[in-house]
């Protein structure tokens, strides 16, 4: 049986199932990119399995979490990551 969780993605409550990835969730959701580079390219996911770290996300304030290998919980927040121009967040 499917559980369903409640999570917010940039302070936007967005429905999934319990255990399903946060990359998982987002493109359900329709968003195809939730990271941006240094020079504004949009990212999401790429490899899907944890080697790229194309996509990113801060979840309940950890930065850098890969939203391919992340599970998510009721209550997680979710929070899409950018970098400037020098790399830096």
């Amino acid at each position: 049986m499917e559980t369903p969780v409640t999570v917010t993605v940039d302070g936007e409550p967005v429905r999934g199932i319990a255990g399903q990835t946060v990359a998982g969730l987002l493109l359900a959701s329709g968003r195809t990119a939730w990271r941006a580079t240094g020079s504004g390219a949009p990212r999401g996911v790429f490899c899907g399995i944890g080697v790229c770290f194309d996509c990113l996300v801060t979840v309940n304030g950890e930065r850098d979490v890969r939203a391919c290998r992340r599970r998510v919980h009721e209550g997680d927040a979710v929070s899409t990551q950018a970098r400037d121009e020098r790399g830096e967040r």
